[in-house]
């Protein structure tokens, strides 16, 4: 059995670390069927995409939406390196789950637009399915509408032209898309259960999504949340491709 490839880009070993970690542990996937290359850590080496039953791609520091001068070399390097394996990944309609900077990346890819204008503070929200999120495969066994942690400072404001809106909420739009029949991303983290939330935000309590002061108010209005059904996305990635 082939395994899945999943793509990181969190400088933190930590964050990194638990985020490998719990992309095995929605998806079920044993460590051998999920590989995993850090991004940020140098550029992405030549793949053969025949040798991986689908690639997944988790958060990160970076916004697409930036001003290209206002991005390091590193974020830069990252941007490219991501968009020409996109390039091959929508022509092939390989499967493909993007999640968070996911979004932002395969929105700006397939000419949505990404801005700040429905970013979301850490927290949770609920996520309404559209019709066709409803008969769509990867959201089977998901209710209509679920809880779902969210927390980021950027969004696709303008679905791309040709990409199926499969889910959204209040106070951002655009929560899931499909691009083709395999490509996927959303906005919220399907890979997070309270204590992984916890510890990010722990982690990043620096990195602007909230004043530093703030974290233990923030860790309480997370700590009671009920969260179960965005991990199945994952689950159902693996169980239709693997």
């Amino acid at each position: 059995m082939r395994p899945f490839l999943l793509l990181s880009s969190r400088p933190e070993d930590e964050a990194a670390d638990e985020e490998y970690a719990s992309f095995l542990r929605f998806t079920g996937l044993p460590a051998d069927r999920l590989h995993r290359i850090r991004l940020e850590a140098g550029p992405l080496p030549e793949l053969d995409l025949d040798d991986f039953a689908g690639v997944m791609l988790g958060g990160g520091p970076f916004n697409s939406s930036d001003a290209d001068e206002d991005k390091s070399p590193v974020q830069l390097r990252v941007e490219r390196d991501v968009g020409g394996l996109l390039d091959r990944i929508v022509a092939r309609d390989l499967p493909f789950f993007g999640a968070c900077y996911g979004i932002g990346t395969l929105g700006t890819h397939q000419g949505g637009v990404v801005d700040r204008t429905y970013g979301e503070p850490v927290s949770v929200v609920e996520v309404t399915l559209t019709p066709e999120g409803s008969s769509d495969p990867l959201l089977a066994g998901v209710p209509a509408r679920f809880e779902a942690f969210v927390g980021h400072k950027e969004a696709c404001r303008l679905l791309p032209p040709h990409a199926v809106l499969l889910a959204s909420s209040p106070t951002c739009p655009v929560q899931m898309f499909r691009v083709g029949e395999n490509v996927y991303a959303t906005q919220f983290h399907p890979e997070l259960d309270v204590p992984g939330i916890v510890q990010r935000v722990r982690i990043y309590q620096h990195a602007g999504y909230f004043p530093p002061s703030e974290v233990e108010a923030v860790i309480a209005r997370l700590t009671p949340a009920v969260v179960t059904h965005p991990g199945r996305l994952l689950a159902n990635f693996v169980a239709r491709y693997g």
